[in-house]
């Protein structure tokens, strides 16, 4: 694969720019482990959702970018916070009661509601994985319950010891006056429940790591922070494991940016420099409402890959991260047409483009040669005219339109109607609704009646048949010709939005065009 580190630092593409920050902390070399770390962290507290995926995918580009403009080579580490306690039970997962039971208690010594894993950590980390696995990503996964217990954590975890009073002074004054009497940077798992405690703690010698605290029962506990018996506070928590693994770049949502400011002085407290990072801002459902692990709102992984290409949804998580963004099932058709309209342009373009085109990052370079003869919308609206219940009648119409088309030609169109058949009955069929036209749109489809009628029926040149379609607009006097075309939607499909009438008309034929029309202009209405 061709590289230019001027075109692609030029090409203002944000992978790029978050890849230079890289390049500038390690312009004389690579650190001391031999490799540039990047982190995402996960809190398995609920079932994954796309705000988990994204940030494991826009994390990928930049390392992909990273990987363009140096030779220094790198690791992608997916972290789990699994040794977080439960807070409250999520309102998406069954047997509830069973979680209730173990509120406070680490997320890997909570029950599975589902049955199938140890713990609700580990059902829920398993879930990650194999999603991430489905997109290929290239990363080590590493739990939080794992790195305590083995001691990978020690090391640091004696460090917060040592300078305990510099540590606490960055959070207390974040803190109201009743939480600063009880907070602590160390959360001490109780030896009789198992609970997380947030209780204060006394450090009775530094340097080993040896503290005392009070237990659920009251009664004073002896223990080191070393070994698995506490885990960190969440702030002190992140700056404890960029400093254990030496993290280089990690990216978080917006809402985290007063814990970025916070671990990030902590790092420095600690010996060390805090990653780069971006904050990017937050996925909305379709309420406008951030979406939560816990409420389940929003779209899942699962659906998204029920409805569209994997490919579509790193688009999406591509474009616009410091935009907040709906996360609904209504951005799906665009975004499964934009990503095609980016491959298609760019195998054609000069690297300074391909730079800037999306294709590039969603694939690092390696883009796929992939054309389509017709849009995804388009194929919705064919789906729904047709009422195909199977991609041989949509072949059957597309075929037509595009001589020759088949699945082995166009595989990529082929996997794309499943999509379309799924899409189109869950979504558009249910909020389909058919209308009369009134007297003015009445004149508009005689007028693209007998327009059609003088074409040659096996026409298929859409921007001739839309001239005709503008032509019956201006012939019943529409001043807005939108009025016209929404007509034509609501009229001719059932939905308040649709293609150019050109391009539908072209594929769908005008002799079902016409079918359709007359029955309209009969008094009949569509369904």
């Amino acid at each position: 694969m061709t590289k230019d580190i001027d075109l692609a630092l030029a090409s203002n593409a944000w992978p790029f720019k978050e890849a230079e920050k890289l390049v500038k902390r390690y312009k004389s070399g690579a650190p001391d482990k031999g490799f540039v770390l990047f982190e995402t962290g996960y809190g398995p507290s609920g079932l994954p959702h796309l705000g988990t995926f994204g940030e494991v995918a826009r994390t990928t580009m930049v390392m992909r970018a990273f990987q363009e403009i140096s030779d220094i080579p790198t690791k992608l580490i997916c972290f789990s916070d699994d040794m977080d306690g439960l807070r409250k039970v999520p309102t998406n997962v069954p047997n509830q009661d069973l979680l209730a039971e173990a509120i406070g208690k680490p997320l890997t010594q909570v029950p599975d509601p589902f049955g199938t894993h140890p713990s609700f950590g580990e059902h829920n980390n398993a879930r990650l994985q194999a999603f991430l696995d489905q997109f290929g990503f290239d990363y080590e996964f590493l739990s939080s319950t794992d790195c305590y217990k083995s001691g990978r954590f020690d090391e640091t975890l004696l460090k917060i010891c040592q300078r305990y009073d510099k540590v606490i002074k960055v959070i207390l004054p974040t803190l109201g006056e009743e939480r600063r009497q009880t907070y602590s940077p160390f959360l001490p798992i109780c030896p009789k429940t198992g609970v997380v405690l947030q209780v204060p703690v006394t450090i009775e010698d530094a340097e080993t790591g040896s503290i005392s605290f009070n237990d659920s029962d009251g009664e004073r506990v002896e223990t080191l922070v070393t070994g698995g018996n506490v885990k960190c506070q969440w702030k002190v928590d992140w700056a404890m494991r960029w400093d254990a693994l030496d993290v280089d770049y990690e990216m978080a949502g917006k809402d985290l940016d007063e814990s970025v400011k916070l671990s990030s002085i902590i790092r420095r407290i600690l010996g060390g420099q805090p990653p780069e990072a971006l904050s990017y801002e937050l996925f909305l459902d379709e309420k406008g409402q951030k979406i939560s692990k816990s409420k389940g709102n929003g779209i899942s992984i699962e659906e998204w890959l029920a409805y569209a290409s994997p490919e579509s949804l790193s688009l999406y998580m591509y474009q616009n991260p410091r935009k907040a963004k709906r996360l609904y099932f209504d951005v799906i058709p665009k975004a499964v047409d934009e990503y095609y309209t980016f491959v298609d342009k760019y195998n054609g373009q000069e690297l300074s483009d391909q730079y800037k085109n999306p294709a590039w990052h969603i694939h690092g370079g390696m883009v796929p040669g992939e054309t389509l003869p017709i849009s995804f919308a388009l194929l919705l609206n064919l789906v729904s005219a047709a009422n195909a219940e199977d991609k041989e009648t949509l072949w059957g119409f597309v075929a037509k339109y595009a001589d020759g088309a088949n699945a082995e030609k166009f595989p990529a169109l082929d996997r794309l109607m499943d999509y379309a058949l799924k899409y189109f009955e869950d979504f558009v069929k249910p909020s389909k609704s058919y209308r009369l036209p009134n007297d003015q749109e009445l004149t508009a489809f005689e007028s693209l009646k007998s327009r059609l009628e003088a074409f040659d029926l096996a026409e298929n040149d859409a921007e001739t048949i839309m001239t005709e379609v503008y032509s019956a607009g201006k012939d019943a006097e529409f001043e807005n010709l939108r009025e016209w075309f929404k007509a034509c939607y609501e009229v001719l499909l059932g939905q308040s939005q649709g293609p150019r009438m050109g391009g539908f008309i072209a594929l769908y034929g005008i002799p079902q065009t016409l079918e359709m029309i007359d029955k309209i202009l009969s008094g009949e209405k569509l369904s």
